[in-house]
């Protein structure tokens, strides 16, 4: 009987769990959920290597988020310029600003964990810069709501092993898995895609025969096995 996709989806979260020891891979997104949002309009379109300097850099200079909101886009350029696309970053991190300002009161987001999960991703997806991946970072790893990011490892990921169609774009892709990976699975199944798009499911030259997923994978199935005659 041809394994359904729901659980080919838990089978790959297990296998990537006991791949990785137990523990899930790589770093989780850390602070306050506005940190967590900053970091992540920050990661956009650039690396962590690039992105990560870029957000230490700004909570250096500016403890205080009001410091940031304060300062002219100039000076909050200057000091992520690491993270790339610098004065777009700097004019919508501001912009998220006023905005929470504005609507709040004052510069916190805790008031997201109270809500349903479907209005708090509503809430975020109608600042500019803010998309569906950056949205599920924020209530994923900032209150622990049940939603599953899908970044551009995950993206590959997910279409080399068959549990998205390939050509799905990633907002429909992170709608698929959301729906797939258990609730319980979503946070660490997340950073093991991650990690496993980053050393082994790399985009060219992939290490399919390092792989723990290739024995359920479309992509090794169709490239690699070798068909008995």
């Amino acid at each position: 009987m041809k394994e359904s996709i729901r659980c080919k989806a838990f089978r790959a979260c297990v296998l990537l769990n006991n791949f990785f020891g137990g523990k899930a891979a790589g770093i989780a997104p850390e602070g306050s959920a506005l940190d967590i949002l900053v970091a992540t309009i920050l990661s956009q379109n650039t690396s962590d290597r690039n992105s990560v300097p870029a957000f230490h850099a700004l909570k250096k200079h500016f403890p205080e988020w009001e410091g940031v909101l304060a300062a002219s886009e100039e000076e909050v350029a200057r000091t992520i310029r690491p993270a790339g696309l610098a004065n777009v970053k700097a004019r919508r991190i501001k912009r998220v600003l006023a905005e929470i300002m504005q609507e709040n009161g004052g510069l916190d987001l805790s008031f997201l964990r109270r809500m349903p999960t479907p209005m708090a991703r509503d809430y975020l997806l109608s600042f500019e810069g803010v998309g569906p991946k950056t949205a599920a970072v924020v209530l994923n790893f900032g209150f622990g709501k049940p939603v599953f990011p899908v970044d551009v490892h995950v993206y590959r990921v997910a279409r080399r092993l068959g549990l998205v169609p390939e050509t799905v774009s990633r907002e429909k892709a992170q709608q698929l898995m959301d729906a797939l990976v258990p609730g319980s699975q979503k946070r660490k199944c997340h950073l093991n895609m991650i990690a496993l798009g980053r050393t082994i499911c790399r985009p060219r030259n992939p290490k399919c025969f390092e792989c723990p997923l290739n024995q359920c994978c479309a992509y090794f199935s169709k490239h690699f096995w070798r068909k008995k005659t």
